[in-house]
């Protein structure tokens, strides 16, 4: 029988190096907040109860963490004064947990569940604490893992405070760590400050943990795992490496990514098999791809549904509300926003579409225009199945055109057309035979005489 888990999310920190008035767990990797990745990350791997520790006056990371997961716990770290600090910042839910504690990093989006699975399964084989460790590249300022030679974790040095031999060591703490304690708050509150930055160390509790008797284990997870993003450098970075998980896996699912380097997807990007995608495409947020479409070079794509078989791009852009069904052809330069068209509706060129329905197999024309807006309200515009407009249409909502209707090009169309019917509204045109050649001989004639 699986044990209680609570996941305590620190997300306290200012991110004073992002330069920026948002703070830093807000920031965005594949269109979500790195603390949203990490909440997704917690409610991925299970567990009883969610506890988030932001800082004094970060309202902003509270909503954003009640709207990912509204059952949480949301507590305020008053003062920075350490990791452990910012745990007991959520005393009141660890005090009434009857599990194991886990706690993750809202500035390290990048985790795995896997790995912290990994992590818990180590409390199941008899540790005590668990830590989540890596090989660093370069040290430097990470706290050291010493371990035993049996590999179990003996303690966590951190850098400022660790020997010359304890600094040479390349296994580091990531700071994700689980615990399996009777009591852990016993644990908690005995850490201290003595040490170079007079703080309140987590990594404190895997010697006294050891003291109690507790075993310690560590899972070795890839650096580019655990980064830490504080910095926009290193939020680059990590939106880099996540994008190159996700290419990976649509591609190990049956799409086919021709320049994969090029193509940007979001964290709840969805295409189906045997899709094929086009260099430099862009999926913001809500966006699915049925089996078997052809998604054209320098598209993009947002809050939008496209149907099996569809054809769209190049220079294609899907605004929320766009779905597309079966077959759909949405061309060069054709932006489409709040319109469903259904099966085999086509608008291949040059055209704006918002706020609306387009039949089956209707024909929308280049150049045409939905005039959705009226300076205060929107309205829609409906076409019927197999209506064919006309190019150069401007069609004036709220309007509805029937099955079957005809719209002569560079019409403007401001009232209802009747199924089967065809509308024009155009001037008269003027034809005046000759006028051309005696235009460009009266305008020789000007230009010789100016030139005497």
């Amino acid at each position: 029988m699986a044990r209680p888990l609570l996941t305590v999310i620190l997300a306290a920190g200012k991110g004073t190096r992002m330069r920026s008035a948002l703070p830093k767990v807000l920031h965005r990797i594949a269109g979500r907040s790195m603390l949203g990745h990490v909440l997704a990350l917690a409610n991925g791997v299970g567990g009883d109860k969610l506890a988030v520790v932001v800082g004094p006056g970060m309202d902003v990371v509270r909503t954003d963490a009640l709207a990912a997961a509204p059952g949480a716990d949301v507590f305020v770290q008053e003062n920075q004064l350490g990791t452990a600090d910012a745990v007991l910042a959520a005393r009141e839910a660890i005090a009434s947990q009857r599990g194991d504690l886990l706690v993750l990093f809202a500035d390290t989006p990048l985790i795995t569940a896997a790995t912290v699975k990994a992590l818990l399964g180590e409390l199941d084989r008899g540790a005590s604490i668990a830590v989540l460790g890596f090989e660093a590249r370069d040290p430097g300022a990470y706290g050291r893992l010493l371990t035993a030679e049996d590999g179990t974790l003996v303690a966590i040095r951190e850098a400022k405070d660790a020997t010359e031999a304890e600094r040479a060591v390349r296994l580091c703490n990531s700071g994700v760590m689980a615990f399996r304690l009777d009591e852990p708050l016993a644990v908690l509150d005995e850490i201290g400050n003595a040490n170079a930055k007079g703080e309140y160390y987590l990594t404190d509790a895997v010697e006294l943990v050891r003291k109690r008797g507790g075993r310690g284990a560590v899972v070795v997870c890839d650096e580019d795992e655990v980064l830490g993003v504080n910095s926009r450098r290193e939020l680059a970075t990590a939106e880099a490496i996540w994008q190159r998980r996700a290419r990976n896996k649509v591609m190990d699912e049956g799409v086919t990514l021709i320049a994969p380097d090029t193509v940007w997807l979001s964290f709840d990007t969805v295409i189906g098999r045997d899709v094929v995608v086009e260099p430099n495409v862009f999926f913001g947020p809500g966006v699915s791809v049925a089996e078997g479409a052809e998604i054209k070079a320098n598209s993009y794509f947002e809050g939008a549904r496209i149907g099996e078989g569809a054809r769209i791009g190049p220079f294609a852009r899907l605004r929320p509300g766009a779905v597309l069904g079966r077959d759909v052809h949405v061309g060069n330069f054709v932006e489409v926003k709040n319109v469903a068209m259904a099966d085999g509706a086509k608008a291949n060129h040059l055209s704006y579409l918002g706020d609306g329905t387009v039949g089956a197999k209707a024909n929308i024309g280049a150049g045409t225009i939905f005039c959705n807006y009226d300076g205060f309200f929107k309205h829609k515009t409906e076409i019927g199945a197999g209506a064919f407009v006309g190019s150069n249409s401007s069609l004036v909502a709220p309007l509805k055109i029937g099955a079957g209707a005809y719209i002569g090009s560079g019409s403007v169309i401001t009232k209802d057309v009747a199924a089967d019917a065809l509308a024009l509204e155009r001037s008269d045109q003027d034809v005046r035979p000759g006028w051309a050649e005696k235009f460009r001989t009266m305008m020789a004639r000007r230009k010789a005489a100016a030139g005497k």
